[in-house]
């Protein structure tokens, strides 16, 4: 069963505003500083849960269309394909990320008195924009294997959006722009979330075998957010504190609970 337009789009928006509402956090005071305190262990359960999606439900799945599906190509090996876009999808939100457009770390706080110069921030957000749009790709094309796929792929990208939020505010911030900027660009970034929920929906439904690109693609995608930006934010930021070394597997943990609470929901 696949998940609705309406459910994926409620799903685009929820995400969207998440990444709103983890750039907001940073003018409260009182909030900002109690967000501070558990950020990294949201950036290690986030990690856990995305990890967890990848390999327990994205790869099965992409492995499972590929091997089912017919009329797709077929060089030699019949996972050499989606393999490859696995590859792809990571070495992409490399490039993306670190050569054409470098910003700092997920949760990595920046103060207004360390001035940057604005196209350096300008650059950072183009980089989370090509991001961010893959990670609403990711949602759809999962949603369309299946509903519990889809249900805990939203949550894998909900997870990681706040700390996204809080990025791009301290970027903004760090030019010297105040809150209307930080909303702007924090909008600009959730709304490309729910474009590319929206986009792939409506490309994905009218253009068969679609889905089996784009899940091994987004899937490669999810791989580094959750293994090359998580992973390490959690080992600089968790420092010898064993509770957010802990918290990666509280994400695992709560990944293997949810699937099996959908599972029981979904198939009675």
């Amino acid at each position: 069963m696949e998940l609705n337009f309406i459910q994926l789009l409620i799903f685009g928006i929820v995400v969207a505003l998440a990444t709103v509402i983890g750039g907001w956090v940073l003018f409260p005071s009182g909030i900002y500083k109690n967000y501070k305190k558990s950020l990294k262990y949201l950036l290690a359960l986030g990690a856990g849960f995305m990890l967890a999606v990848t390999f327990v439900e994205v790869l099965p799945k992409t492995l499972l269309l590929w091997q089912t599906q017919k009329n797709l190509p077929d060089i030699g090996d019949t996972f050499y394909i989606p393999m490859l876009l696995f590859l792809i999808g990571y070495l992409l939100t490399q490039f993306f990320e670190h050569t054409i457009a470098p910003h700092f770390h997920l949760g990595e706080e920046v103060h207004t008195d360390h001035q940057i110069p604005v196209k350096s921030a300008y650059a950072a957000i183009g980089g989370l924009l090509i991001h961010a749009f893959f990670d609403g790709v990711s949602i759809s094309a999962a949603s369309q294997v299946g509903s519990e796929i889809g249900i805990l792929m939203f949550i894998a990208i909900f997870l990681h959006k706040f700390p996204e939020g809080f990025t791009i505010a301290s970027l903004v911030l760090a030019t010297g722009k105040g809150f209307k900027e930080v909303l702007i660009a924090t909008s600009l970034v959730g709304l490309t979330t729910l474009l590319g929920v929206i986009g792939f929906y409506l490309i994905g439904t009218n253009l068969e075998y679609t889905v089996a690109y784009a899940l091994p693609l987004a899937g490669g995608v999810t791989l580094y957010v959750a293994a090359s930006d998580l992973i390490p934010e959690v080992n600089h930021h968790g420092g010898k504190n064993p509770l957010v070394s802990i918290s990666v597997f509280a994400g695992v943990a709560l990944f293997f609970l949810l699937h099996y609470v959908l599972h029981l929901y979904l198939e009675g």
